[in-house]
């Protein structure tokens, strides 16, 4: 490369970058709010954001970290007494003992996953991830040089990652196995048994890592028992990162705490990266973090409780709505709706919709109704993502917009 060639363009992207695609589920959020600034009606499924107030407790609590003057830089990876908290948590909720050293605190769900990967991942790694899966796995892997091996599953096997799919994806170059329960986008939840299967598999793989994603771990609905794969398969707990964080369960998605716990030798990498990069999470958020994990967890049946009868109803649409069909989720606040009935089809308006992508243009078109497409997800066959966590009143108004957007279709042929 010659010197003129490396300076001619001072605002090329790198290669790294290049190869990473942006957030699918902020792009619709974001063409949602573009097209409401020039006046369309429309209604946004698109983002995983509960739309309850964070409680008043742990909003006191960030009150009182300013008031005390507990605006600081704290340790990188996160207050002792949060840690505490954390710790505690996990005991309680998992049943898993850790110490203050095993657990970091990044600023956010994602840091921690990118963190984790940074801190132990060279070109040539694979990172296996389960589909349909969270769009910013694979795009952090790449961030960090490794490939991505995508291990398939099906709708008619509840999108639920089967042990000899995940034995077949694993190879001598695989470094972590993701697994994300309750799932977004899916909303499928593993049993402990379905977990203790994985682990069979795992157990044979001792060179791989397991990054376990729980963030959705209070979201779930007809009496679902959460498991956690370090609580079933005690023989992977050196092996494995438990990842959670405040934001879903306690609506804290703005405060940006993210949290994981895992070999003390892995959160020590973890902070090196942090120091270098983003240093400490917020030092109120952290405050307020803590008083949400040791503090009162009433609010969670009744508001879970709201989910449900969402979930409940917007499935009744869906079922109303030709060519529509998905599996009811078990937790998360999402649905992942079938659509190939709708592909080949045009809309009202003379839309074609040879994809999945089509689908979700036209239905935010004429309807204004904006959802992810799955294509974004990894997923096979087309289909969206829809989030009800939303108030009741336009889930309703979104629900009748959707059946009568697939009552209008019309074949082409």
């Amino acid at each position: 490369m010659t010197d003129a060639t490396f300076t001619s363009d001072p605002f090329r992207v790198s290669a790294t970058l290049s190869r990473v695609r942006p957030s699918a589920t902020i792009a619709v959020s974001m063409k949602a709010r573009q097209l409401r600034a020039v006046g369309k009606d429309v209604i946004g499924l698109g983002a995983g954001e509960p739309d309850f107030d964070t409680p008043d407790h742990i909003k006191q609590a960030a009150i009182e970290a300013i008031e005390s003057g507990q605006t600081k830089y704290t340790d990188v990876d996160g207050l002792p007494e949060l840690k505490e908290a954390i710790c505690a948590k996990f005991k309680r909720d998992n049943g898993l003992e850790y110490t203050r050293a095993q657990v970091n605190v990044s600023p956010g769900g994602k840091p921690v996953i990118y963190n984790a990967f940074a801190a132990t991942l060279n070109p040539g790694d694979q990172v296996v991830i389960p589909t349909p899966y969270w769009v910013s796995y694979p795009e952090m892997a790449h961030l960090c040089g490794a490939e991505t091996v995508f291990a398939h599953t099906s709708v008619h096997e509840g999108y639920k990652l089967k042990p000899e799919t995940l034995e077949a994806s694993i190879t001598a170059r695989t470094r972590w196995v993701v697994l994300n329960s309750p799932s977004n986008p899916t909303g499928t939840a593993y049993t402990a048994d379905d977990l203790k299967a994985l682990a069979e598999v795992l157990t044979l793989h001792p060179h791989v890592l397991i990054l376990t994603d729980d963030i959705y771990e209070h979201l779930v609905y007809d009496a679902f028992e959460f498991s956690t794969i370090a609580q079933v398969a005690p023989n992977l707990y050196d092996r494995v990162l438990t990842m959670n964080g405040v934001s879903k369960a306690y609506a804290m998605t703005g405060w940006r705490i993210g949290y994981a716990a895992g070999p003390e030798t892995l959160i020590k990498a973890m902070a090196k990266v942090m120091s270098q990069t983003t240093s400490n999470p917020c030092s109120i958020s952290q405050w307020a973090s803590v008083a949400a994990l040791n503090g009162d967890h009433s609010f969670l049946a009744p508001r879970n409780a709201v989910f449900r009868m969402r979930r409940d109803a917007m499935l009744e649409k869906i079922k109303a709505a030709p060519e529509l069909a998905a599996p009811p989720p078990q937790g998360a606040f999402y649905i992942f709706v079938d659509c190939t009935g709708l592909v080949g089809q045009t809309s009202a308006r003379g839309m074609l919709m040879e994809t999945d992508l089509d689908v979700c243009e036209a239905l935010l078109i004429e309807e204004g109704v904006a959802v992810t497409p799955g294509t974004a997800f990894g997923a096979a066959p087309p289909s969206f993502r829809l989030s009800y966590a939303t108030d009741d009143m336009s889930l309703e108004e979104a629900g009748a917009r959707i059946v009568r957007f697939c009552e209008e279709v019309n074949s082409p042929y």
